[in-house]
C-alpha cells in the first residue's frame, strides 16, 4: 500500500500530516521524503541517520574530433542541453534530462555518456518507521530522477507513506505515480482552494484515488468544504488551528508531541486508507 501525501501549495502542513501518519502506525512502515528540494521529515521524525548514497544520471560527452557539427543532436534536444557551434559542440549538463536521444541519433557515434551526481539518498529509522530521504544537490534543477531513486527504496510489501513535493509540476507526478491513494492536505483559504483545485485536476488526469485533510480547519471560510462537497471528494480529517502546533514546529517537534490525543485520529485514518487500498476512494 503506497500512500502519497501531497498539496498544491507549500506550507499547508503536508509534512506534518505525513510524519504524524507514520508515527501513528502500529505496524512497521516506510516514510519516503520525496520533497527532494526541501526535505524536512527528518526534523520532525528525528531518526537515526546512515551515511548517504550518491545518485547520478547519465549526461552526454561529445568527442569533438568525431563530431561533424551536423546539428541533429541539438535539434532533437527539447531542453537546449546541446548547442552546436562552428568550432565545437557544447553540452550543458544541468539542462540535460538524460533521455539518451542525442547519443542514439548521432550519425558519427561521437556522443557517449558519463555519470553526473545530482543528489544523495539518506536512510534511517525511528521505532517502527524506516525513513528514506532524497536531497537534491545545490544548483540542480531536475528532480524526477532523484525522486524515482528514492521510490526504488520502497519495499514491495507493507505500507509506504510518500511525502511529495508541493505544486502540480513533474516533481509531483513523479512522486505520486504508482501510488494507491493520495491524501491532499489543504487549508481553508483562497490560496489553499486555488491550488487544491489545480492538484485535483492533475490527480484525476492520472486517475489516482484521492481525499482531503483540512489543516487549520477553523480559520478562513467554507469554500474548501463546498468545493469538496461539489466535487464529491471525501474529507478524511480536519485539524483545528492550534498555536501549540505552530510553536512545536518552530522547535522541530512534530504535531503529536504537543497534541498526543490526535494520534488516534491519524491511526484511524491510516487504517482506513490501508483498508481502502484505493478501491473505494474518490476518483
Amino acid at each position: 500500500m503506497k500512500i502519497a501525501v501531497a498539496s498544491g501549495k507549500g506550507g499547508t502542513g503536508k509534512t506534518t500530516v505525513a510524519v504524524s501518519l507514520a508515527l501513528a502506525g502500529q505496524q512497521p512502515l516506510q516514510l519516503l521524503d520525496c520533497d527532494v528540494e526541501a526535505p524536512n521529515c527528518r526534523i520532525f521524525l528525528q531518526p537515526t541517520i546512515n551515511p548517504p548514497q550518491p545518485v547520478s544520471v547519465p549526461v552526454p560527452v561529445v568527442d569533438q574530433e568525431k563530431c561533424s557539427r551536423c546539428g541533429q543532436c541539438s535539434a532533437l534536444c527539447q531542453y537546449h542541453a546541446i548547442a552546436v557551434l562552428e568550432t565545437a559542440t557544447l553540452v550543458f549538463p544541468e539542462l540535460c534530462h538524460s533521455c539518451g536521444g542525442c547519443r542514439r541519433i548521432c550519425p558519427e557515434a561521437a556522443i557517449s555518456e558519463q555519470e553526473r551526481e545530482i543528489g544523495q539518498i539518506f536512510t534511517g529509522r525511528r521505532e517502527l518507521v524506516d525513513w528514506v530521504e532524497g536531497r537534491l544537490n545545490i544548483g540542480e534543477a531536475i528532480t524526477p530522477p532523484l525522486i524515482r531513486a528514492v521510490k526504488r527504496k520502497a519495499r514491495p510489501q507493507g505500507t509506504v507513506i510518500i511525502d511529495c513535493p508541493p505544486g502540480t509540476a513533474c516533481s509531483l507526478v513523479a512522486a505520486v505515480s504508482g501510488c494507491d491513494v493520495v491524501v491532499l492536505v489543504t487549508e481553508p483559504t483562497p490560496f489553499g482552494l486555488h491550488d487544491l483545485h489545480l492538484t485535483v485536476e492533475v490527480l484525476r488526469q492520472l486517475q489516482l484515488p484521492l481525499g482531503v485533510v483540512i489543516n487549520r480547519s477553523d480559520i478562513g471560510d467554507q469554500r474548501v468544504e463546498h468545493f469538496c462537497a461539489r466535487e464529491r471528494i471525501p474529507i478524511w480529517l480536519r485539524i483545528a488551528h492550534d498555536r501549540r502546533i505552530a510553536a512545536a514546529s518552530a522547535r522541530g517537534e512534530g504535531l503529536l508531541a504537543v497534541r498526543p490525543e490526535l494520534a488516534d485520529d491519524f491511526r484511524r485514518l491510516l487504517e482506513n486508507l490501508t483498508k481502502l487500498g484505493g478501491k473505494e476512494a474518490n476518483r
